[in-house]
């Protein structure tokens, strides 16, 4: 038993010491059902939430009016809820009332069958009022009840069909698949920071390249990351895309990714080629051609990614390896400085996934990323050209005034190290003298 679960289960246990009915419940339950360790574990109980504050330390009423509260125990989170049933939903997003309630009625209006079910831990007894274990084996994701009234009561539902289906590899139930569809366009009815957690998860690997499709057939595709449309259908070249269309290449990178892949990852991939097919023209030579989608879809990268409210640094990351994932087919002709000057960018990590699944997911060539990883080993056996020899405040004792001089002064100091002319604080030094005397 891991540590985590081992809490939870003390939670369930002193939660019952203290008179109160108590259970595992949701994705835990199902996870480990499913042979697969949980990385969160949910607790409900009769226990109201004033009931749960008296019982536990350090707890935070982070939906207390719901009935849901944050127990920290061993430096984890959980989350306890009060059985309850939900009075009707008027906003898409949340009951307009909760009345506390019992075990069957508290699983009955959750969304999912398979997410319905409750575990005593100490006796091992699941309980499943709504059919969620013959679904678990069947691999079938299906709402509990009537799916539209599902969908109506939280709208995230609709995206949370695909992304477990995703996530579990289950098929969608045909009466909730239908009702996704009927439904998609009310998506744009919840917040756009709830929209983009969903969707972070559902582009994780390795389940990201279904998960994709899923957006595609439900609808849901054209609500959520609506530019994506566009690439369905937009042809490439054969000769460097023998895959087909862009949407086909996306989908193949995203298939290709390790499953530690940085979260950047999978946003590089979708919107590496988000500016295709505005860009799509034939030349003379027969081929298809996307000039400037490079610098198209960096700015549209940053309309999605600020749209969706990511954080600011994860934006600068994405659209900058967006803008510059066409340049490292250029590296084994670049000038020494240059190339290490690629190499020794903040993001060149991340440029260099994006290229290496790029190439998986076309022509399959790994010439260019090979070379670029022997670049990158042999600069790692030289750390006297990381940092460089001179810095601003060294100028300045020079009697040089910061400004755009010295940046350049800087830049063609830098370059020189970098290429091996010059290798000691000295020579940058009287290079520094000799270029203010000219």
């Amino acid at each position: 038993m891991n540590d985590k679960r081992q809490t939870a289960v003390d939670i369930v246990r002193r939660l019952k010491d203290a008179g109160h009915e108590s259970y595992l419940v949701g994705g835990c339950v199902r996870d480990e059902l499913r042979g697969v360790t949980p990385c969160d574990f949910d607790i409900a109980t009769n226990a109201r939430p004033d009931e749960v504050e008296t019982i536990f330390s350090h707890t935070i009423g982070v939906g207390k009016s719901f009935g849901v509260m944050l127990v920290l125990e061993q430096g984890s989170k959980f989350e306890v809820a009060t059985f309850r049933a939900d009075a009707e939903y008027t906003d898409g997003r949340r009951p307009a009332s909760v009345t506390f309630s019992t075990a069957r009625a508290d699983s009955e209006r959750r969304d999912f069958t398979v997410n319905g079910l409750f575990l005593n831990p100490a006796t091992g007894e699941v309980h499943d009022w709504v059919s969620g274990e013959a679904d678990l084996a069947k691999r079938i994701l299906r709402t509990i009840g009537n799916p539209s009234e599902r969908f109506g009561e939280d709208r995230l539902r609709l995206l949370r069909a695909v992304r477990f289906a995703a996530q579990l590899d289950f098929e969608i139930e045909p009466a909730t698949w239908a009702a996704v569809q009927t439904h998609a366009a009310a998506i744009t009815e919840v917040s756009v920071e709830r929209i983009r957690d969903e969707l972070l998860k559902l582009f994780r690997p390795p389940h990201a390249a279904r998960g994709l499709d899923l957006l595609r057939d439900s609808g849901l595709l054209a609500q959520v990351l609506p530019e994506m449309v566009d690439t369905i259908g937009s042809e490439q070249s054969p000769e460097f895309h023998p895959e087909g269309d862009v949407y086909n290449h996306i989908r193949l990178m995203l298939e290709s990714m390790n499953n530690d892949a940085p979260a950047e990852l999978p946003w590089t991939i979708l919107l590496h080629d988000i500016a295709k097919p505005a860009t799509a023209a034939v030349g003379e030579d027969g081929r298809i051609h996307n000039y400037g989608h490079d610098k198209l879809g960096a700015k549209m990268a940053g309309v999605i990614l600020e749209r969706l409210r990511f954080p600011r640094k994860q934006i600068d990351a994405i659209v900058f390896t967006v803008l510059k994932h066409m340049n490292l087919a250029a590296a084994p002709k670049m000038r020494k400085a240059k190339l290490r000057r690629m190499l020794l960018r903040p993001t060149f990590a991340l440029e260099l996934e994006q290229h290496r699944i790029d190439c998986l997911g076309s022509h399959r060539k790994s010439d260019i990323y090979d070379f670029l990883c022997a670049e990158q080993a042999a600069l790692a056996d030289q750390p006297a050209l990381i940092e460089p020899l001179v810095k601003g405040t060294d100028l300045i004792e020079l009697g040089i005034k910061p400004g755009p001089k010295m940046g350049k002064l800087l830049n063609e100091i830098r370059d020189q190290q970098l290429a091996e002319t010059i290798t000691t604080h000295a020579e940058a030094i009287a290079l520094a003298k000799e270029k203010t005397a000219q």
